[in-house]
């Protein structure tokens, strides 16, 4: 017996003829190599190759049968390429073996190679393939066909800070609401209205009716829905005029009170990320559709989750705090030691003007005192000892400055000109300021770079240089042209906490960029004597001063404020316990201390031990 190995050259085919000592050479010793059953196996996987089916069919003995399931092969595998090859050919008689050797290219890179055998035959002296589908590959049967299967990854979670999921992925339903397919548009969008109010209280018939006022003819999404949602309303929206459902993969929260506003943000940052690399695999089915056997299988590889910065705890308690005030309230929390952003909350009636926390400016009327006493400092002005004037009112230039009910304490230190926050102190040591000593001294604090934050938008506010003495007096204790966020305030106070100004972050592993402003590329470095002071007048202001309210919720830091403005005065607190810092806002709230009585409520109703 006669036992080839055949291996295919660039140009040519080498055949080797050995002969067993212990076996006796078949009649006609080798066979001509381009006639023998290797030259006859590489014609046919070449063939193959080629996705020429009919033509390799014709080098087997069922050409019909061959042609049908060869074809089959490349439909059922979505191939884009096939790269074939012989091995060792082994003749025994009329009867004979090759090895071959298969690597497909499929989609999206995947490539599969295995080996088998195909049995071949002489007849007539001719070799052909005996066909069978093992010649497809080794363990595919008669009956059977492939079929190539994607194994999607697990789409990726978005978490909290302490773990827990704020974010899944999940199917939604997209309700739709057009105005000119329903007869009466008005009756529509109450009865649409009244049918969602189980599942989504802040649709309404008016909100329905305002997002179709330029839109009439269009289509516009009124309400988003998760399964279990949506299988509580859909018998009401059958059916319903000028009511449309899109069905959607998305992401969804788990908690929809739980920072909407924030969480939709974070939504679109990371839905183009939530997707893993899908796995694959190739399966036989039998006749009947039933998978057979698996043949290859690549495991899905999962993205993994994104983890939020946002505490769950203190967003919950400041949500619930900014809850309470009937005018626009808003809330923002950072963990001095990391930028972490704990918690951005404001309520209804602040989320008329969009994500205002972040980015909306304010004057920060006295609550910039803090910056105005540390330029002072930083320059050899003052210190939280010097004693310096608080008269019931003071003329710079033109502009007579009062203190609040034209209250006075004479002369003092400076840490109970702060205290007592009095804005004639403040108004004359800003007076006597370069023109850019607040800007580049807000710069320190945080105030004025632009910071890009993955998953938020964000403004911390402006402080531009003031060449005119009324206005940088003005700018000294918060009204003039200073502008402020709650956010950048935060920022202030973490500074205060931490020495630094901490970079904000929202989602872990998404670096946030920070640019200085043109007007303060290099803000001064807060020296310890100077922080070490402003501290101990943040702490005076909470233990004897105009935050006392919130003195029995631990060792608080802070500074109130109330801004003028038409029509009111906002209400500010800013400060900072522990590895927390805030900052507080109503908008036309009147008073400081309903700042302070939102912020304490905040406080009070974390779990013991947190910060």
């Amino acid at each position: 017996m006669a036992v080839y190995d055949y291996a295919p050259m660039p140009t040519q085919v080498l055949l080797r003829c050995v002969t067993a000592a212990v076996l006796v050479a078949t009649a006609g010793g080798c066979a001509d190599g381009r006639r023998g059953p290797a030259a006859a196996a590489d014609d046919f996987v070449a063939a193959f190759a080629r996705h020429e089916p009919t033509a390799a069919a014709a080098l087997t003995n069922h050409p019909e049968h061959a042609a049908a399931a060869l074809a089959a092969a490349w439909d059922d595998l979505q191939a884009e390429q096939l790269t074939a090859r012989v091995g060792a050919a082994r003749i025994s008689g009329d009867t004979a073996t090759v090895e071959y050797t298969y690597q497909w290219r499929l989609p999206k890179r995947r490539v599969w190679t295995y080996g088998g055998v195909l049995q071949m035959g002489r007849s007539e002296g001719r070799w052909q393939v005996r066909w069978s589908a093992s010649d497809i590959h080794p363990r595919l049967g008669d009956t059977q066909s492939l079929e190539l299967r994607a194994l999607p990854a697990p789409r990726a979670r978005v978490n909290e800070r302490a773990g827990s999921d704020v974010l899944i992925p999940g199917v939604v339903h997209r309700i739709s609401f057009t105005a000119t397919a329903a007869p009466e548009p008005a009756a529509a969008a109450a009865a649409l209205a009244a049918a969602l109010a189980p599942v989504d209280e802040t649709v309404t018939t008016e909100s329905i009716l305002a997002a179709t006022r330029r839109r009439l003819t269009e289509p516009v999404q009124v309400a988003v829905l998760g399964d279990g949602e949506f299988e509580q309303v859909a018998g009401q929206l059958t059916g319903m005029p000028g009511v449309g459902v899109d069905r959607q993969w998305d992401l969804l929260p788990t908690d929809r009170g739980f920072a909407p506003d924030l969480l939709a943000e974070v939504r679109k940052t990371v839905i183009d990320e939530v997707d893993g690399k899908a796995g694959w695999s190739v399966v036989t089915v039998n006749a009947n559709g039933v998978d057979t056997d698996v043949l290859t299988e690549s495991e899905p590889q999962p993205a993994p989750s994104f983890s939020l910065s946002v505490d769950r705890f203190v967003q919950n308690a400041a949500q619930q705090a900014v809850n309470r005030p009937a005018e626009p309230a808003m809330m923002v929390v950072v963990q001095p030691s990391t930028g972490a952003i704990l918690a951005v909350a404001q309520n209804r009636p602040a989320d008329v003007d969009g994500p205002v926390a972040m980015i909306g400016l304010y004057p920060p009327g006295s609550t910039f005192k803090t910056v105005t006493a540390v330029a002072a400092m930083d320059r050899g002005m003052a210190m939280p000892d010097t004693v310096l004037p608080c008269p019931r009112d003071i003329v710079i230039g033109n502009r007579t400055i009062p203190n609040y009910n034209e209250f006075t304490i004479g002369d003092a230190p400076m840490s109970d000109a702060y205290e007592r926050s009095c804005n004639t102190t403040f108004a004359k040591l800003a007076s006597e300021l370069p023109a850019d000593a607040l800007t580049s001294t807000a710069a320190a604090f945080g105030i004025g770079p632009d910071y890009t934050v993955p998953g938020l938008t964000t403004v911390s506010g402006s402080v531009p240089p003031a060449e005119d003495l009324i206005q940088r007096t003005e700018d000294g204790i918060g009204q003039g042209r200073v502008l402020v966020s709650p956010f950048g305030m935060a920022l202030l106070a973490a500074t205060v906490a931490r020495g630094t100004v901490p970079v904000p972050y929202l989602i872990a592993g998404h670096e946030t960029k920070v640019g200085a402003r043109a007007e303060s590329p290099d803000p001064p470095t807060l020296s310890p004597a100077v922080l070490d002071g402003l501290r101990s007048m943040m702490r005076k202001v909470v233990t004897g001063g105009t935050a006392g309210r919130i003195a029995d919720q631990g060792e608080v830091f802070g500074k109130t404020g109330e801004a003028e403005v038409d029509g009111g005065s906002h209400s500010w607190f800013v400060g900072y316990r522990g590895d927390l810092a805030f900052a507080t806002l109503l908008v036309r709230g009147g008073s400081s201390d309903h700042a302070v009585a939102v912020t304490r409520d905040m406080l009070a109703a974390l779990p013991p031990g947190t910060a």
